[in-house]
């Protein structure tokens, strides 16, 4: 998947600014960043899905409320 991908990019980016600065950290930090950076991606996709899909049910409902009244103009 694209954001996993994304994920460990990021991740990777970060593993190199930490050992630049002479430090470093467990493999398995790095994994949880990279899993919880994945998880932020996927919350703000979900949320935008969610703020689309509520603007199509409103297009619909509007599309229905002019057509009861098509015929009548």
């Amino acid at each position: 998947m694209k954001y996993s991908h994304h994920a460990d990019q990021i991740t990777q980016r970060f593993r190199q600014l930490v050992e630049d600065a002479g430090d470093s950290l467990a493999d398995s930090h790095y994994s949880e960043l990279s899993l919880l950076i994945e998880a932020g991606i996927d919350a703000a996709l979900v949320d935008k899905l969610e703020k689309m899909a509520d603007k199509v049910d409103k297009m619909a409902s509007d599309i229905r409320h002019d057509a009861e009244f098509f015929d009548s103009e």
